[in-house]
């Protein structure tokens, strides 16, 4: 007996077959699904749903031809985005990413949409699918056949099982923003109060469920946030351990029983089923600023093809090996702003005649994405009074990269223990699938 997981990344999406009892990797795929859109603005950051839907289904199908199908089928995804579907279940929007910049354009009045509901509502940014979906109602552009929003991968969900109506698990809601943590619904009675219209909203699931069954009859589980499958898929036992995951953005999350405030911290609080939250900080570029130097580095270089990340490897090598970490260039990877200061730019500093060196740029790019974690980690600790007393790694952006493990532990003052499964969010939404039947 084995469970699917299916993870619908910002970039790839991640398809594996586990049998949970033996902990092993049975089958996986992962591939690019190139689905970006264009936008109506320069900060749109828009996806094909249709396409992603019709590379899943192309790679369950080589994947179940090739192992069999499973017993069941977990599903995760990319947080905080939305698109609209119709009366009959279908996509009728694109789907606005958790990058969409749309939120943070000024309305009429002159505020944006994050800075009004984050006012008068709660918890919003811009990327936030009631963010979006305000704005989106504001300025007259929900789709006129539009009944119901979802997520991505419950969107897929809903693809697999045939459903017309989309539901969505308690941590994905939260990821919308506007939610109420401690009553585990949106907070409906303020978000009427602005004028939102909230009959869009699907219905939300207090805990993680079957929702359907394909036409082969295997049983789908509602989606959960990547987040939380990344955590889930890292390591079993979560109790005092705090993981990092760098991808295409980056987290540092830690487990929490208790429902904490965090404020305006910057921290955010997330449900993790079944009864715990996650508090989490979230770096807006992540391993994004780690691929937008290896692009520099091309552009400078004039290589057309081919990629330059061995030897960004071994530049960073050398000059840590020569100089020093404290030699570096002091670079703030905030160049996607962040969730509480979406204006905020990057910066680099302390450059000099000595240390105007490739590998000084290299190390500073992965010492910024990894300090801007770290603070993340310190402001966590001041929260619940707490300090982690081990650290776990997930993510390909981590993964994939020796010199920013090392810098980790050095940063974190922690040993790292990497996830022993490669496409950690794909086997959380697994091993959650499976516990679920009680395979």
């Amino acid at each position: 007996m084995y469970a699917a997981g299916i993870d619908i990344g910002t970039t790839t999406i991640s398809i594996l077959l586990l049998d949970p009892d033996k902990k092993t990797l049975i089958g996986r795929r992962t591939m690019e699904h190139n689905s970006f859109c264009e936008g109506d603005a320069a900060d749109s950051r828009l996806q094909d749903p249709e396409q992603i839907w019709s590379i899943t289904r192309g790679a369950l199908r080589e994947l179940f031809a090739e192992y069999g199908k499973p017993d069941v089928i977990g599903l995760t995804g990319q947080m905080h985005g939305m698109l609209y579907v119709n009366a009959a279940g279908e996509a009728v929007s694109p789907l606005y990413t958790w990058e969409d910049g749309s939120g943070n354009r000024l309305l009429k009045n002159g505020q944006t949409c994050a800075e009004l509901l984050k006012e008068q509502v709660g918890t919003a940014a811009s990327g936030y699918g009631l963010t979006t979906h305000y704005y989106l109602q504001q300025t007259g552009r929900i789709p006129r056949e539009a009944v119901k929003m979802t997520t991505i991968s419950d969107y897929i969900a809903m693809k697999l099982t045939g459903n017309r109506e989309p539901v969505i698990a308690a941590d994905m809601a939260a990821s919308w923003g506007c939610f109420d943590l401690e009553r585990g619904t949106f907070s409906l009675d303020r978000l009427r109060a602005v004028g939102a219209d909230v009959s869009y909203l699907p219905p939300v699931c207090a805990s993680h469920c079957v929702i359907g069954r394909t036409a082969e009859g295997i049983p789908v589980v509602c989606s959960m946030g990547d987040n939380q499958a990344s955590v889930a898929g890292t390591l079993q036992d979560l109790q005092d351990t705090l993981v990092l995951n760098i991808g295409t953005g980056s987290q540092v999350s830690m487990l929490t029983s208790a429902y904490l405030d965090c404020g305006t911290s910057g921290i955010e609080l997330r449900p993790f089923p079944p009864e715990s939250y996650l508090m989490v900080g979230a770096g807006l570029c992540g391993g994004r600023a780690y691929a937008m130097l290896e692009q520099f580095y091309r552009e400078v270089s004039g290589v057309l093809s081919g990629q330059m990340y061995d030897q960004m490897l071994r530049q960073g090598e050398q000059f840590l090996e020569k100089y020093g970490r404290d030699r570096a260039w002091r670079i703030f990877t905030t160049f996607s702003g962040t969730r509480t200061n979406p204006e905020a730019c990057g910066r680099m500093e302390g450059i000099r005649v000595e240390n105007f060196h490739p590998g000084a740029m290299t190390v500073g790019m992965i010492a910024g994405i990894l300090e801007e974690l770290y603070g993340y980690y310190e402001r966590m600790c001041q929260i619940s009074g707490q300090r982690a007393k081990r650290m776990a790694g997930s993510g390909n952006g981590l993964r994939r990269n020796a010199l920013m493990q090392q810098l980790a532990e050095e940063i974190f003052g922690m040993p790292l223990q990497m996830a022993a499964f490669q496409e950690e969010a794909a086997c959380g939404a697994a091993f959650c699938a499976s516990g679920i039947l009680n395979l």
